[in-house]
């Protein structure tokens, strides 16, 4: 395995981390005018992302830098072409942050009240706008051979993108649920399994209809990179196990499998997409691959002594992390979200 081909799949594996982590965060924020009624309802379910949502965001953070540092190109060209809806992206992630810590800066209830529409507004545009992204990368996009973007904004948003972005957010909403099925108690972790089960089913029926689609609507075969086999399949099957298991109570074996079913249908798209970063619509030799778009031989040399030194601490402390906060929340602990 040379250096690109490493970073490919360094850059796939914190991307993956990042959507399996970050997608109950963003499925927590989604629900939480549904699953919480009063105001300290509201307080505990923040509270059950609150100490690890900004250390799942690192994940994305340090994704974005690899991407930069080992495929420059890559990241030139999905800034500047796809400017707007990074910008949106961008947005959404800062009010969300801006949301959780600031809902709590003042008692009024109005106060509380505008922030916790933000927080579950921009929960809901950010899953969006990465489910449209994904879909892009499997049917392509309009690159030129300067390795430039030549389409235009409402080119990113044809149906096959609308369907890929309606199933990561109900996918990360399914996500949610399932999390604050064992995070809380009481009536907070009734309403969020009966979420469960109006948000599994749509959830299921969207990811079958994007896979289905993905084959049938977009060119992946003609250009396919690895070939995935069974990956997309198991995906499937992982997601509709967690209906089986919602309807046995096993909600810990059902946030389990989602996790497992977000983790293969993100590994699919990477496999399918390799050795292409951005594949291009107007012709394939215009597609950005991990040779192209990358840096120096001395640069990538560089960075793997560096990730192979740094990224083991990083890991165990968020491990750490998760095993400090893996009570469930009261709705009698003092909150200050």
């Amino acid at each position: 395995m040379n250096l690109n081909v490493l970073w490919f799949v360094l850059i796939a594996m914190l991307f993956i981390g990042y959507f399996f982590l970050e997608g109950f965060d963003f499925g927590v924020g989604m629900l939480l005018p549904f699953v919480g009624r009063t105001d300290q309802e509201r307080r505990a379910v923040i509270a059950t992302i609150g100490p690890v949502w900004d250390a799942n965001e690192v994940w994305l953070i340090t994704a974005g830098g690899s991407m930069f540092a080992a495929f420059p190109n890559w990241y030139a060209t999905l800034f500047s072409g796809f400017y707007l809806a990074l910008a949106v992206l961008l947005m959404g992630l800062v009010l969300r942050g801006v949301g959780l810590e600031m809902r709590s800066r003042r008692p009024g209830a109005s106060w509380r009240r505008i922030w916790d529409g933000v927080i579950a507004a921009s929960s809901f545009v950010v899953p969006l706008i990465w489910g449209v992204a994904m879909a892009n990368l499997l049917a392509g996009v309009p690159i030129d051979a300067h390795m430039n973007y030549v389409g235009g904004f409402f080119n990113l948003l044809g149906p096959f993108a609308i369907v890929g972005g309606l199933t990561a957010v109900f996918l990360f909403a399914l996500h949610g649920a399932l999390y604050l099925t064992l995070k809380t108690e009481g009536e907070v972790m009734e309403r969020a399994r009966r979420l469960v089960m109006s948000t599994g089913a749509v959830a299921t029926a969207l990811f079958m209809v994007f896979f289905i689609a993905a084959y049938f609507y977009t060119p992946i075969v003609e250009r396919l990179g690895v070939d995935p086999g069974m990956v997309p399949l198991l995906a499937i099957l992982t997601i509709i196990s967690v209906r089986f298991l919602t309807l046995r109570g096993a909600f810990g074996w059902a946030f389990a499998m989602n996790g497992v079913g977000i983790v293969l249908a993100v590994a699919s798209v990477f496999l399918i997409l390799f050795p292409d970063v951005i594949p291009s619509s107007l012709n394939p030799a215009f597609s950005l691959t991990i040779y192209n778009a990358a840096s120096n031989a001395y640069s990538l040399r560089v960075m793997t002594i560096v990730a192979v030194s740094v990224l083991p601490f990083v890991l165990a402390y968020q491990a750490w992390t998760y095993w400090v906060f893996r009570r469930r929340v009261s709705l009698n602990d003092t909150f200050h979200y």
